[in-house]
């Protein structure tokens, strides 16, 4: 642990060097990679000193027990060595937490994808529910968001919202939220009180840059229409919604939340980005890992995640058997006790497959 400790003193200057070279300041992809880099070197660095000061002064107390002859500084070494070591056991899981090996992607943005699943207009409300959640979670975060399509339902839910999500980290602590969430409630449409069961799918993809996934004009087929639904008075009138066709792969992507045919093209390569990116990892990954399953799930869309019962205040996240009767915090945007544990089981996951390999 010492050691670590080192490397990362030697790690941080050469960061500093690096960012102070005129060439990383010229390039502004590989300014904010290493800024990201030197944040989490930094933070290991800390908890690291916090370890080095604990072991420290357990030495320290010890020296003076086995040498000195005074009764009173031998009380206080002695207090000392009893704190210190009741410290080190939490201080050394939180480096051994830091320094365990990092998904490179989990320092990026990302894009989400929220849709309504079996249940109706009921599955759409929820899928709104969600909507709002992550909100109250990303602005607690000081990230930012932008909505880059939706498609509202009749009843003021969401068949589908799609969005980004910019900010330091924000991939790797929401990337756990894909999956299908089930609601158990009682619709405030239901008459007999019974509870019913819908369910809405969450997406949560890297935001790709251009530089991570080139988009060839000649694999790109680009229809523009009317926008329909709701949106403002010139919306219904121009030709401003946009439909992209990746046509390798047959990806579509659609956008008319804007009023100008220009930022909805804009945003609908960034989404269509995000999914060929998203569909390249997977792919990546399946060759690599395909009889192994991580112990915080796959991540498939298809696979129900976390169930939330209002009848009982409950949410139970099912890859890591976690129960909270917390729903309402949770709705309010609270998930810090869910990422935590999603996270401790990935980083316990991946030092086991180091362990092993």
């Amino acid at each position: 642990m010492l050691e670590a400790v080192e490397q990362l003193r030697i790690q941080r200057e050469k960061l500093l060097e690096e960012l102070s070279l005129p060439e990383t300041y010229s390039n502004q992809s590989l300014l904010k990679n290493k800024s990201r880099e030197l944040k989490h070197v930094e933070e290991c660095l800390a908890a690291g000193e916090r370890y080095v000061s604990i072991v420290t002064t357990i030495e320290e107390s010890k020296d003076i027990l086995q040498t000195s002859d005074d009764a009173e500084l031998k009380e206080i070494a002695r207090e000392e060595l009893e704190d210190a070591e009741a410290q080190l056991v939490d201080a050394r899981s939180e480096l051994e937490e830091l320094l365990a090996p990092r998904d490179p992607n989990d320092s990026k943005n990302a894009v989400m994808e929220i849709r309504a699943g079996t249940g109706g207009e009921e599955a759409a409300l929820f899928a709104a529910d969600l909507y709002r959640m992550y909100v109250r979670y990303i602005e607690d975060h000081g990230w930012k968001i932008e909505i880059l399509s939706s498609s509202p339902s009749a009843s003021g839910g969401f068949k589908e919202v799609i969005f980004s999500v910019d900010g330091d980290s924000a991939f790797g602590e929401l990337k756990f939220e894909s999956g299908v969430h089930r609601v158990q409630r009682v619709p405030a449409t239901e008459s007999q009180g019974r509870v019913h069961t819908s369910a809405a799918s969450v997406a949560v993809l890297l935001e790709a840059e251009e530089v991570d996934i080139e988009l060839k004009p000649e694999d790109l087929k680009f229809d523009v229409y009317r926008s329909s639904g709701p949106g403002g008075q010139s919306v219904n009138t121009t030709d401003s919604a946009v439909r992209i066709t990746h046509l390798p792969t047959n990806l579509v992507v659609t956008c008319q939340d804007e009023k100008s045919q220009h930022k909805n093209k804009a945003k609908a390569l960034r989404v269509l980005r995000a999914r060929l990116f998203d569909l390249a990892q997977r792919e990546h990954h399946d060759k690599i890992a395909k009889e192994r399953k991580s112990m915080v799930g796959s991540g498939d869309r298809s696979e129900k995640i976390r169930t939330y019962n209002f009848p009982q205040s409950r949410v139970t996240d099912h890859r890591i058997g976690l129960t909270l009767y917390k729903l309402d915090q949770v709705m309010e945007g609270d998930l810090s006790e869910l990422v935590t544990a999603l996270r401790r089981a990935e980083r316990d996951t991946r030092l086991a497959s180091a362990t092993n390999s």
